[in-house]
């Protein structure tokens, strides 16, 4: 219920917001015609176009301050700021959009006057809303009445957070303690054996349990007695502790399951990464084809062997894949790889060296110019692996793993990823790719996946390859 209320009271602050931003365009509109000039002066379209831009984009913006979120601002000076900063972010793109298109109707006075009534009118709504919730919607007569139940330290934690959901109206009555030790401590009622009484004897209409799973405690009796009473009940999962990553609750045929997530994808941002690497690996492979003989002739020239090299790596959880390269090395260079383990500059699983002797010549330049990668895209088509994510290790480096460093194959493994672009050629502990590796896994978001092949780009184009 908490998270369908801030979902309506956010919706009714955006349609808000955009009121108060058409409010100020029309304000600022008229009022610079009716002091500094006798007719108006700005195209009735651009005038409307422009209004409906920036309601939009401070829309965006004022979400990207948190001015959307569950939670309430901590006081009015933050909410302004926040308000202020949005406005800010939304006239400097608009001032910005004006200058490149040269759209000469727009004067400064204008846009001052928007800018500036935008700010006064949501300060002024916002400051009304915040008004409302706080102190009146709150105390009303049907405010949703909350009593936390459990251990002294996750109930206060859950009382803290719910002081500052955002809602149309709750208050945390009391606390009942899980242990009759804690009884008594800060603002607790009583145990969680008295809830039967609290019950009948206060208002409350809903019971919040926040055990810490003691086995000594039979939960399912206390819910039953919720139930009974008519009184709906909600379970803080004994799993959660601050600080782990989410749990969430998902339903597969009305069957509730409790997830605990280990990285920020979610369905949607997997499907608009896999179209990415549709888009990528078709034009890379077409790339490829293209390059192929060119490269082959080379290679061939150079040193015996074929063309391509193809290794088993393994993927996302483990799945065993072949991945395919232009040979950089010599036909025999896995033989040789037992004679030079003792000058691996790499601490831990992960294997290598700096002017490596089994690098051919071509193999060099192929290297440097990190050519040696373009049938990988094909890899990347057929969905073994993704254009940014880890780098996909060989079977024999993860026998060496241990179980902390699994997490980095949780994701299918990539052309390139944030390790990538991190200065790889001076790293030389394996602990630290596997940071960054999981760093790219915890805040995953599909923006970073564009901004690390740019990134990636740049690296090739400025020849920092691989060594």
């Amino acid at each position: 219920m908490f998270q369908q209320q801030v979902y309506i009271i956010n919706t009714v602050l955006m349609m808000l917001d955009a009121l108060c931003v058409i409010a100020a365009g029309y304000s600022g509109y008229y009022l610079r015609a009716f002091f500094f000039e006798n007719s108006l002066y700005l195209d009735g379209q651009i005038f409307i176009a422009s209004v409906l831009v920036v309601m939009f984009i401070n829309n965006y913006s004022m979400g990207k301050f948190e001015l959307y979120s569950d939670n309430t601002p901590p006081n009015t000076l933050s909410l302004l700021w926040s308000i202020c900063k949005a406005v800010i972010v939304t006239f400097v793109f608009i001032t910005t959009a004006i200058f490149l298109l040269q759209i000469e109707e727009y004067t400064r006075t204008f846009l001052l006057l928007f800018s500036a009534f935008t700010f006064i009118f949501i300060a002024l709504q916002r400051i009304i809303a915040r008004f409302y919730i706080d102190r009146i919607s709150k105390n009303r007569f049907n405010a949703r009445k909350l009593l936390v139940v459990g251990n002294l330290s996750r109930g206060k934690i859950v009382s803290d957070m719910l002081e500052n959901q955002l809602s149309w109206g709750h208050e945390v009555v009391g606390r009942l303690t899980s242990h009759q030790e804690e009884n008594g401590i800060g603002e607790t009622m009583g145990t969680i054996d008295d809830l039967p009484n609290v019950l009948r004897e206060k208002a409350i209409d809903e019971v919040i349990f926040t055990l810490s799973g003691d086995r000594n405690i039979n939960l399912t009796r206390h819910i039953d007695i919720c139930r009974k009473m008519g009184v709906p009940a909600r379970i803080l999962p004994a799993l959660w502790t601050p600080g782990i990553h989410p749990l969430s609750v998902e339903k597969c045929q009305e069957v509730p399951f409790l997830t605990l997530h280990v990285d920020n994808f979610n369905a949607t941002g997997l499907l608009y990464k896999r179209i990415l690497d549709i888009v990528g690996s078709l034009v890379g492979t077409i790339t490829f084809l293209i390059m192929y003989p060119f490269v082959a002739i080379a290679i061939k020239s150079d040193s015996s062997g074929p063309v391509l090299f193809k290794q088993r790596r393994k993927g996302q959880h483990g799945r065993v894949f072949n991945l395919y390269k232009f040979r950089s090395m010599y036909i025999n260079a896995e033989e040789l790889k037992q004679d030079l383990m003792s000058k691996n500059v790499m601490n831990g699983a992960m294997f290598k060296l700096k002017d490596d002797p089994r690098i051919t010549r071509v193999g060099k330049w192929l290297r440097k110019n990190s050519l040696d990668e373009f049938p990988q895209f094909v890899n990347v088509l057929k969905g073994e692996m993704s254009l940014v994510g880890t780098r996909p290790p060989t079977l024999e480096e993860v026998e060496r793993y241990n179980p902390e460093h699994l997490k980095r194959i949780a994701a299918k493994p990539g052309l390139t990823g944030l390790w990538q672009i991190s200065g790889r050629n001076k790293i030389t502990d394996f602990d630290k790719v596997v940071e960054l590796d999981c760093k790219y896994l915890e805040n995953w978001r599909f923006v970073d996946d564009i901004k690390i092949l740019a990134k990636t780009i740049w690296v090739v184009l400025h020849r920092k390859g691989a060594l």
